[in-house]
């Protein structure tokens, strides 16, 4: 659930770890032909990966702002918190341009 796993940030040493686990994938693949340095696009990757992380974190910043401003208090973990979270954060995505949060998507496959 969205809301429950807060708290759980990759450090940028899981994110180095990450990186190295995509271009293990892509060397591996016969359909990926190399035009750039490998260290290079693993660094992308990184540069990459850390800014979806920045992105996350203000909708997740901008959706718990969202809820806090209610009327009524709303206690995180109760079942009105996840639901408004889910619906805010999935909004914060299309704000975003992303156009289907990833559970939504799961459910529509």
């Amino acid at each position: 659930m969205a809301g429950k796993a807060q708290g759980m940030r990759i450090t940028r040493e899981k994110i180095v770890r990450l990186s190295h686990r995509i271009m293990d994938v892509l060397v591996a693949s016969d359909d990926v032909e190399f035009i750039e340095d490998r260290d290079t696009i693993r660094q992308q990757i990184v540069t990459l990966l850390t800014n979806a992380m920045r992105e996350e974190e203000k909708a997740d910043a901008e959706v718990r702002k969202k809820i806090t401003s209610q009327k009524k208090e709303i206690i995180e973990g109760s079942e009105e918190w996840d639901v408004l979270y889910r619906k805010y954060y999935t909004e914060e995505l299309r704000r975003m341009g992303v156009h289907a949060a990833p559970e939504e998507h799961r459910r529509n496959q």
